[in-house]
C-alpha cells in the first residue's frame, strides 16, 4: 500500500496538512466486507480517539494540546497498530515522531525489563529529541522507561540504566554497536526497530553500521523506516529488510506568504533577562509572545517584566481553560501586549497582532521550533522570530535552518546608544502623529493655556514645550546610562564562538575540497579486518598513517564490513610501503592489504 499526501504549510501552523491523493482505493461505506488491512482508509481519523489508544494516552495528548492528527499520523498509526512494517517519506516537522512513537507506546509490554524497541537516529541531538518525545507521550505510563544512548556521554551510566531495565532505547549507530558488542544491550527481546532520518544516516556514512545492527536483531520484528528523501541505497535497504511494508509519502508544498524573519543571539544564561528587556524595548509595538521551557520560568519572567512596567500575562499548564480564553481574547484586542507561554499552553494559538516571537529557552526539537515561530506572520502579515542560544546549543541551529528552509541571522543585543536613539525617534514620531489629532476639541484650550502661561509667568513657548515633554516622559530619565560592560563581554564571547564556528566550517570545506581534488588519484584496497575484530575507522587511519607516512587527509573513504574493510589510498604507492602494510596489525590481526577489484 502506498499513500501520497501533500502538506500545506499555511498561516495557522506547520502541522496543518491536506490529503490530496492516495494510490490505494478508498473503501466506501456501502462495502459489506472490509479487510483488516484497509483500516487506515476506513477509520474516522478526526481525533486521536479513533485509533484505539488507551484513555491514559488520549488524556496525555489532550493535556498537551494535540487535537487532530497530521496526515502522516493518520496514515501511519493504523498500520503500525496492526504491527505492519512501514516505509515513510516525510520531512522533519510533519509530526512523524508521534506517528511512530504513539503506536509503539500502545503496543509495548511493560512487564518486561529488556529493551523491546530500538530507535536509530543520525545525531545525538536527534536521539535526545526523540527520547524526550517518548517521555512526553508516556506521561500517563510512568512504568515505561526510555533511554538515549550516544557518543560523548558516560558509557558506564548507560550500562547501569540498561541493567536496571529499559523498554525503549534511542541511540546513534556507533554507540548502539558499542553496547551490542559489549553485550550490555540485550537483543533477543527487541520487537521493533525504527530508522529515523535514514537518508541522513546514509549521508553520514552509517549505512554499513545500520546493516550490521540489523543482522544482530531477531528475525521476527516490526521495522519502521522514515527518510526525507529516498535514494537508491535506502530503497535497497527497505526491500531487503522490510516485509510487505505500508508505504507513505508526505509531499511538502511551500506557502506563498512572506517568510518570517528569523534571528538569533548567542547569550550566557546569566544575562538572558537583561537581553530580553533590551530587545523588547526596541521591538514591535504590536503583541509579543515569549516561549519558556517550564511553568516556573514563565511565572518568573512575567513578574520581572511587570516590575519593568510591561503589560504582560502568563499562559501555562496551570492556567484554567476559562482564564486561558480570557487571556487570549485580551491579547487579541490589545489589552495585553506580551504573553509568556510554554509550548503546550500556546499550541494552536492564533492571534493576528503577534508580530514577534522570542524563544527565551531553546525548543526541545525542530517541530516545536516551527510551531513556535508559526505564531507570528499570521494572515499574510510580516513577522519576526528571535532565538536565544547558549554556546552549547549553537549546534542545533543548522537543524532549525534546515526544517525552516531559510538562514537564521545572528543579531546584536541593543546597547545604550541604540536604545537612546530608538527612544528619541519614538518620541518624535509620537509628537508628529499627535499634531493633527484633536478628537476632543482641546486644541483651543491648550492654545489659550499656553498664552496665559506666557503672559502670567513670562515663559517662552520653547520652555513650556520642554516642561510638557518632561511631564509626558514621566519621572524616569528619557535616556539610559546603564552599565553595559556585560555587553562588551558578550561581544568578546560571541566573537570567540564565531571564530570557532568559522574554523570548523573552514576545516569541513578544506576536507571536502581535498577529498574531491584527490579522489581520482586513489585506488580502493581491501583490509582483512572488520566489525568482528572490533575495528573502528580511527584504528585504520592510525595504523596506515603511522606505517606509510601518509597524512590523514590523504586516506580516503573507509567502509567497515563484518570480516573485512575497504579504504581508498593514493595511486602509485611504493611497493615497499605496500608490503609493510600487509604485515601491520590492528587488534592483533594483520591487515593483509590487497587491491580491491
Amino acid at each position: 500500500m502506498t499513500k501520497i499526501l501533500n502538506s500545506e504549510e499555511d498561516s495557522k501552523c506547520s502541522d496543518d496538512y491536506q490529503d490530496v491523493n492516495s494510490t490505494k482505493k478508498e473503501t466506501s461505506e456501502e462495502e459489506p466486507n472490509k479487510s483488516i488491512d484497509s483500516i487506515a482508509d476506513i477509520v474516522n481519523e478526526d481525533d486521536f480517539n479513533s485509533f484505539g489508544f488507551s484513555k491514559d494516552l488520549v488524556h496525555t495528548l489532550t493535556k498537551k494540546g494535540y487535537k487532530s492528527p497530521t496526515p502522516i499520523q493518520k496514515a501511519a498509526i493504523p498500520e503500525l497498530m496492526l504491527g505492519r512494517d512501514l516505509l515513510g517519506q516525510a520531512q522533519t516537522g510533519t509530526g512523524k515522531t508521534a506517528a511512530f512513537a504513539l503506536p509503539i507506546l500502545e503496543r509495548i509490554k511493560t512487564n518486561k525489563g529488556d529493551p523491546q524497541v530500538l530507535v536509530l537516529a543520525p545525531t545525538r541531538e536527534l536521539a535526545m529529541q526523540v527520547a524526550e518525545s517518548f517521555n512526553a507521550y508516556s506521561e500517563g505510563h510512568p512504568e515505561i522507561k526510555v533511554l538515549a544512548v550516544y557518543g560523548g556521554s558516560d558509557f558506564r551510566s548507560q550500562i547501569n540504566s540498561l541493567r536496571r531495565g529499559v523498554n525503549i532505547v534511542v541511540g546513534t549507530p556507533g554507540r548502539v554497536m558499542d553496547h551490542m558488542r559489549q553485550g550490555t544491550l540485550a537483543k533477543n527481546s527487541l520487537k521493533t526497530l525504527v530508522l529515523d532520518e535514514a537518508d541522513e544516516m546514509l549521508r553520514m556514512g552509517f549505512i554499513d553500521d545500520i546493516e550490521w545492527i540489523l543482522e544482530q536483531l531477531p528475525e521476527e520484528k516490526q521495522m519502521i523506516l522514515f527518510s526525507a528523501t529516498m535514494p537508491s541505497e535506502i530503497r535497497r535497504l527497505s526491500k531487503r529488510y522490510l516485509e510487505d511494508p505500508a508505504e507513505i509519502t508526505i509531499k511538502s508544498k511551500k506557502k506563498d506568504a512572506k517568510l518570517i524573519r528569523q534571528r538569533y543571539i548567542t547569550i550566557q544564561n546569566s544575562h538572558k533577562l537583561d537581553a530580553l528587556k533590551r530587545i523588547l524595548e526596541t521591538s514591535t509595538e504590536e503583541a509579543v509572545i515569549i516561549f519558556a521551557r517550564t511553568k516556573l520560568i514563565t511565572q518568573r519572567l512575567a513578574e520581572a517584566l511587570e516590575v519593568a512596567n510591561y503589560n504582560v500575562a502568563v499562559l501555562n499548564g496551570d492556567v484554567p481553560q476559562n482564564l486561558r480564553e480570557r487571556t487570549v481574547e485580551r491579547l487579541r484586542i490589545g489589552g495585553i501586549d506580551i504573553l509568556v507561554a510554554t509550548d503546550v499552553a500556546a499550541r494552536g494559538l492564533d492571534v493576528e497582532r503577534i508580530e514577534l516571537v522570542i524563544n527565551y529557552d531553546m525548543p526541545f526539537d525542530t517541530e516545536a521550533y516551527i510551531h513556535r515561530i508559526g505564531r507570528t506572520g499570521r494572515a499574510g502579515r510580516s513577522g519576526e522570530a528571535i532565538l536565544f542560544v547558549s554556546p552549547r546549543e549553537r549546534s542545533y541551529l543548522s537543524n532549525f535552518e534546515r526544517v525552516a528552509g531559510q538562514k537564521i541571522e545572528q543579531m546584536d543585543i541593543p546597547n545604550n546608544e541604540y536604545i537612546n536613539k530608538f527612544r528619541l525617534e519614538k518620541l518624535k514620531k509620537s509628537l508628529r502623529d499627535e499634531s493633527s489629532a484633536d478628537e476632543n476639541g482641546e486644541l483651543i484650550i491648550f492654545t489659550k493655556l499656553i498664552e496665559e502661561m506666557e503672559e502670567e509667568y513670562k515663559m517662552e513657548a520653547k520652555e513650556l514645550a520642554i516642561n510638557a515633554l518632561k511631564l509626558a516622559t514621566g519621572k524616569s530619565n528619557l535616556l539610559i546610562d546603564e552599565d553595559e560592560s556585560w555587553l562588551k563581554q558578550q561581544d568578546n564571547f560571541k566573537r570567540r564562538n564565531d571564530r570557532h564556528d568559522d574554523r570548523n566550517r573552514s576545516r569541513r570545506k578544506n576536507n571536502r575540497f581535498e577529498s574531491a581534488m584527490t579522489e581520482r588519484d586513489k585506488n580502493r584496497y581491501r583490509l582483512e579486518v572488520g566489525h568482528r575484530d572490533h575495528v573502528k575507522p580511527g584504528n585504520i587511519v592510525g595504523a596506515i598513517a603511522n606505517e606509510s607516512g601518509l597524512k590523514g587527509k590523504m586516506i580516503g573513504r573507509i567502509q567497515i564490513f563484518n570480516d573485512y574493510s575497504l579504504v581508498d589510498l593514493p595511486k602509485g604507492m611504493p611497493n615497499e610501503i605496500f608490503q609493510n602494510l600487509k604485515r601491520v596489525k590492528i587488534m592483533n590481526k594483520e591487515l593483509n592489504i590487497s587491491i580491491f577489484n
